[in-house]
C-alpha cells in the first residue's frame, strides 16, 4: 500500500468513525428526550446497575444499525456518508419507537420506568437490554442491503418487530411461570433468560429480513420462509433444553423458584448459540 492510498483509506476511516460517534451521541440524545429521567444521574451519581445493563443494551443496539448502515458496496465517498448517516437516523427512530410498542406490548403488565429507575430491577433492565438488542439486529437488517430504500427497509422492520411480539407471547405461553410475575419479584434469571430468547429469535428474523431487495413477493416469501422455520425451532429448542443438555434439572424450577442466575445464562447462551446456527443454515 503506498502513502495515498494509506492517506486515503485512513481519511475515510476516520470520517466514518466521527459520523459514529455523531450518531451515538444522536442516539444518546433522543433516548433522554424520550426517557422520564437523566441517563447520566442514574448511572453514575445513584449507581442504577439496571438502567446500566438497559443502558448497555441500547448503545450496542445502536452499534449494529450503524453497521448495517455502511454495509453493502461503496457509492463513492459523499454517497456512502450520506447514506450512513441517513440510515442510521432512520434505525435509531426504529429503536425507539420500538422500545415504547415493546413495553406495551411484551410487558404490558410492569411499569418499566417504575421497575428499572425505582426499584433498580435488573431483570427486567436485562429484558430491556435484550429488547435492544433484538430490535437493533432488525433494525440493522433492515437498512441494509442494496435494492430497496426507506420504504421497503420501514416493511421488514414492522414484520421483523412483529416477528419479536408474537414470539414473546409464545414464550411466555411455553414458560410454566408467570413472566411478569417472576421480573415483579425482581427474579434476574427470568429476565436474563427471556431477554436472551429476544436476542435469539431476533438473530433468525434479522437473516430473514437481510439481503438485497429484488422484488416484494421474492423477498417477502424469503422473509416468512426464515421467520417461520425460527418461530417453530426455538420453542423446540426451549423445550428440549431441560431434557438434553441440562440433564438431571428443571430448568424452568431453577430459573422460577430458585431464581438461579446461571440457569438464566445457560438458557440465553444455548438459545442465541442455536439462533445463530439456525441464521447460517437457512
Amino acid at each position: 500500500m503506498d502513502l495515498s492510498t494509506f492517506a486515503e483509506t485512513a481519511g475515510t476511516v476516520l470520517a466514518f468513525v466521527a459520523l459514529y460517534a455523531i450518531i451515538v451521541l444522536a442516539a444518546k440524545w433522543m433516548n433522554d428526550l424520550l426517557s422520564p429521567y437523566n441517563l447520566s444521574a442514574e448511572m453514575f451519581k445513584k449507581n442504577n446497575a439496571a438502567l446500566g445493563i438497559s443502558a448497555a443494551g441500547y448503545f450496542l443496539a445502536t452499534s449494529f444499525v450503524f453497521i448495517g448502515a455502511i454495509l453493502g458496496p461503496s457509492q463513492g465517498f459523499v454517497a456512502d456518508l450520506g447514506s450512513a448517516a441517513g440510515y442510521s437516523a432512520l434505525g435509531i427512530a426504529f429503536l425507539n419507537a420500538a422500545r415504547i410498542v415493546l413495553d406495551k406490548l411484551v410487558l404490558s403488565r410492569l411499569s418499566i420506568a417504575d421497575e428499572i429507575i425505582e426499584r433498580g430491577n435488573c431483570g427486567v433492565g436485562a429484558v430491556r437490554a435484550g429488547a435492544y438488542i433484538a430490535t437493533g439486529l432488525i433494525a440493522a437488517a433492515s437498512v441494509a442491503g442494496q435494492g430497496g430504500g426507506v420504504i421497503t427497509s420501514i416493511v421488514f422492520f414492522v414484520l421483523g418487530q412483529f416477528c419479536l411480539i408474537a414470539f414473546a407471547r409464545i414464550y411466555d405461553w411455553l414458560t410454566p411461570f408467570d413472566l411478569h410475575a417472576e421480573l415483579t419479584a425482581g427474579n434476574t434469571a427470568a429476565g436474563v433468560a427471556f431477554g436472551g430468547t429476544l436476542v435469539a429469535i431476533a438473530i433468525i428474523v434479522a437473516d430473514a429480513v437481510a439481503g438485497d431487495f429484488v422484488g416484494w413477493r421474492e423477498s417477502l416469501a424469503a422473509f416468512a420462509t426464515g421467520a417461520a422455520i425460527g418461530m417453530v425451532l426455538l420453542p423446540v429448542v426451549r423445550l428440549l433444553m431441560d431434557k438434553v443438555i441440562i440433564a438431571g434439572h428443571d430448568l424452568n424450577r431453577e430459573i422460577a423458584e430458585d431464581k438461579n442466575l446461571a440457569a438464566g445464562l445457560v438458557e440465553m447462551a444455548v438459545a442465541v448459540s442455536f439462533a445463530a446456527v439456525i441464521a447460517a443454515l437457512i
